[in-house]
């Protein structure tokens, strides 16, 4: 860490994440005349964080935040003996990594599906919808597969439900964005597909170096009123050959 980095704690409960606390919260705000700013990017993250990955609840919550209010880790404090266990590390040893790594960009604790080459391979199962008027909604799956240093193939196997709606299932990099407003820019595509309910489809990608994938996933139907299907997802990495010493 360095002089760039603030360390600051906000209690869940001053932005209403405890039901049971909200009406005790706003009496003592009224009587002392103050006020509290949820709608502050700072607090509009925080909140974005609890819906993000682990739908857990824990007391604490550790995020690391960007200076442009981006969310880049989420670490449960109630998970930190578990997972400092699952990586053979000590508790302080772990949350050190687990800075490091959402500083470098893996996004820890966001729900990344993770893939390796102990665990080349993983089910997504989710939803997507229809757009909402002018506002196009995306489910993202971001994918990590920086574990594959000399790249491979990755291959997105797609089952869509029954349900009314088709999907579009966009491959994107890591850092590209989905916009709800103006859609997604042809030339920041890597590969697509398109599924009709009840169909299946199939996303293929060779990259060269382990990195950050996004999957977006929206919905397309004829109806008038919002649409939501589900989707199955396998996502697998076929990792490249080492290249022969010289």
């Amino acid at each position: 860490m360095n002089e760039n980095f603030i360390n600051t704690w906000v209690p869940n409960s001053e932005l209403g994440r405890i039901r049971s606390l909200r009406e005790p919260i706003a009496k003592r705000r009224e009587r002392e005349g103050k006020t509290f700013d949820t709608t502050h990017p700072l607090a509009q993250t925080i909140i974005k964080a609890w819906k993000t990955g682990s739908k857990k609840g824990s007391p604490v919550d550790c995020l690391v935040i960007s200076p442009a209010f981006e969310l880049m880790g989420r670490q449960l404090v109630n998970d930190l003996g578990k997972d400092s266990r699952n990586r053979g590390l000590q508790s302080d040893a772990y949350y050190l990594t687990f800075l490091k790594e959402a500083l470098n960009g893996r996004q820890p604790g966001l729900g990344n599906l993770i893939l390796t080459s102990d665990h080349p391979s993983q089910n997504v199962l989710d939803t997507f919808s229809t757009p909402i008027g002018d506002h196009q909604d995306y489910t993202v799956v971001v994918i990590d597969t920086i574990a594959f240093e000399n790249g491979g193939t990755l291959t997105i196997d797609i089952e869509v439900g029954r349900g009314d709606g088709d999907g579009t299932f966009y491959l994107l990099n890591g850092d590209k964005k989905l916009s709800t407003k103006e859609g997604i820019f042809k030339d920041d595509i890597l590969a697509w597909v398109w599924s009709a309910s009840g169909e299946t489809g199939q996303i293929t990608h060779r990259f060269n170096q382990g990195q950050l994938f996004k999957l977006g996933i929206t919905g397309y139907s004829d109806e008038e009123e919002v649409c939501v299907n589900a989707f199955r997802a396998r996502i697998s990495v076929e990792p490249a050959e080492k290249p022969e010493p010289m």
